[in-house]
């Protein structure tokens, strides 16, 4: 499991570390602090970034917002950013607004602020059309990952990481390596969301990462997971055999 990852673009020393702090404070992870235009697309095209926080005005030219366009561009390299600036400039903000930014914050920061739009924009770039409810997170399911609020934290999880999932009534725990998670769906429903070559259904209570697989002994009905987990190979289920290649 990650933390969310975010790169600033901002070219005053005092504000970023600022940022750093408040940012580092709240789990989320720094990838780089880029200081020009030049130096922010390095950043954002070398490094896993999930969302950056960018300062409009770069060594007195407005160049956060070239870079914004610049990312805006391409669909695949394309993700969610945030302006922060002191500017009041109503052209700037035009031009800035046609970048479709998440938010558009004043300096000097507020901490919840910067928080809250973080946590909005990851919510409506990364979402799917539903967003699920947990007893104390809220999770965004995407394509690659699961986003857990838990606190003021916004966790990242590799759904490739997830070892299996298993339902309890109407919630439906998430077992990773290191840590579980819980959030309101049902067992089908999710089902629905993950890539069916990977997650089969191997019991009506749970789902398997088919990677993660160590063992099938099919004449206990039972799977062997990494980790020593163990979960129930259902006689409903057990052409899951067919569908795996390799055994680790």
């Amino acid at each position: 499991m990650d933390s969310v990852n975010v790169l600033i673009v901002e070219d005053t020393p005092a504000e970023s570390d600022a940022l750093v702090q408040v940012l580092t404070a709240n789990n989320y992870t720094i990838v780089g602090v880029a200081t020009s235009f030049k130096n922010a697309l390095e950043l954002f095209y070398n490094s896993t970034v999930d969302i950056v926080v960018i300062d409009i005005f770069l060594n007195g030219n407005p160049d956060g917002i070239s870079f914004a366009e610049t990312i805006s561009i391409s669909p695949n390299a394309s993700k969610p950013f945030v302006f922060l600036t002191s500017s009041t400039d109503r052209k700037i903000f035009e031009r800035a607004k046609l970048t479709q930014p998440f938010s558009y914050l004043m300096k000097p920061f507020n901490e919840l602020e910067i928080l809250y739009a973080l946590e909005m924009a990851v919510e409506k770039f990364y979402a799917q059309p539903d967003v699920f409810l947990g007893d104390q997170e809220d999770t965004i399911i995407s394509s690659q990952y699961l986003f857990i609020k838990k606190g003021k934290s916004l966790k990242k999880v590799i759904i490739t990481d997830i070892i299996y999932i298993e339902v309890e009534e109407k919630y439906c725990n998430i077992i990773t390596e290191n840590e579980k998670f819980v959030i309101l769906i049902s067992l089908t429903k999710i089902l629905k969301l993950l890539d069916t070559s990977i997650f089969c259904r191997t019991h009506r209570n749970y789902i398997v990462n088919t990677e993660k697989i160590v063992e099938i002994i099919l004449a206990d009905n039972l799977i062997i997971l990494s980790g020593n987990h163990k979960v129930t190979l259902s006689d409903t289920y057990k052409d899951i055999t067919k569908k795996i290649h390799t055994l680790k």
